[in-house]
């Protein structure tokens, strides 16, 4: 039998510990930012922060594990956070072997509470239907490989987890690459929806835009915020991904944001009417020099 050390989680390799969760537990925690700040780290990667500083970190992501082409220019930034969360099992969501974290829900269905956090995880199927898209990809799956990629007889990977964060009196859902039509049950689970974060972008891989606007009317939310697009300095040309730029210019309500990091102050959300915000090549983190990297890698 081979005996593979590095596979599986590395938690036991690393240094740090989970004194910040006995804090919150025993109410010592440091003073968070009294507000909920969102950050976003590239891809569908996405960091919460609430108002007591209990930080989530949803959809960390890294390259493609059989490792003969990468989405990725390099690996996800090293990162400390107190939960880590991913909605399904596919490379551009599932890294969190990558985080730092003291609790980790991987394609959680079911709610967990922290602090002044709730997880909410609706099982549910990611999108299996990709005619919408040039390269057609799910249907390459489905012909390239022996991969089931239909419900309800489909493999683990095309299964997805709609993640709904409740804190500081904000809803925020995180879509990962769900189906745009689930059941009604789905739609009655996710309730109200103050923040939606949904994969948008140019090409069109995961929803259509007739899909995405039909999400939203059927959801309501009072904010909108694209991932899963295109970045020049994160991802690579094969990922075929596209920016989101060309939908956001159609929305009425739109803001381009400057930084990597915005602070959600719940009664600014609340009055807000199906707003759009976009971080575009921003993130919350620092990215290598592109110049750093050998020729043709």
């Amino acid at each position: 039998m081979t005996r593979r050390i590095d596979e599986g989680l590395w938690g036991w390799k690393q240094p740090e510990n989970n004194n910040r969760m006995i804090a919150f537990q025993q109410g010592t925690a440091p003073a968070g930012p009294g507000c909920v700040e969102l950050s976003f780290f590239g891809s569908s990667a996405f960091r919460i922060t609430s108002p007591k500083g209990l930080t989530v970190m949803i959809d960390p992501w890294r390259n493609p594990p059989w490792g003969n082409w990468d989405w990725y220019l390099y690996d996800f930034p090293k990162t400390e956070v107190d939960i880590g969360v991913s909605t399904h099992a596919h490379f551009d969501h599932d890294g969190l072997h990558a985080l730092s974290a003291n609790v980790l829900l991987d394609r959680l269905v079911g709610s967990y509470s922290f602090a002044d956090v709730t997880i909410t995880g609706i099982a549910d199927k990611h999108v299996s239907d990709s005619s919408h898209n040039v390269y057609d990809w799910a249907r390459m799956t489905r012909e390239l490989t022996h991969m089931k990629t239909d419900p309800p007889d489909n493999w683990r990977s095309f299964d997805n987890a709609l993640i709904v964060v409740e804190t500081g009196g904000l809803r925020i859902l995180h879509w990962g690459d769900n189906r745009p039509d689930p059941p009604d049950s789905v739609w009655a689970a996710l309730g109200d929806i103050d923040v939606a974060l949904l994969p948008i972008d140019g090409s069109e891989h995961v929803m259509s835009y007739a899909q995405v606007e039909a999400v939203i009317a059927r959801l309501k939310p009072r904010l909108v915020v694209p991932h899963h697009y295109y970045a020049w300095d994160i991802l690579t040309r094969g990922s075929t991904l596209l920016p989101a730029d060309a939908w956001m210019k159609t929305q009425a309500n739109a803001r381009w944001l400057e930084s990597g990091t915005v602070q959600l102050h719940t009664a600014e959300i609340k009055a807000l009417d199906r707003a759009a915000w976009y971080f575009g090549g921003h993130v919350a983190f620092d990215k290598p020099d592109p110049k750093a990297r050998p020729v043709g890698a």
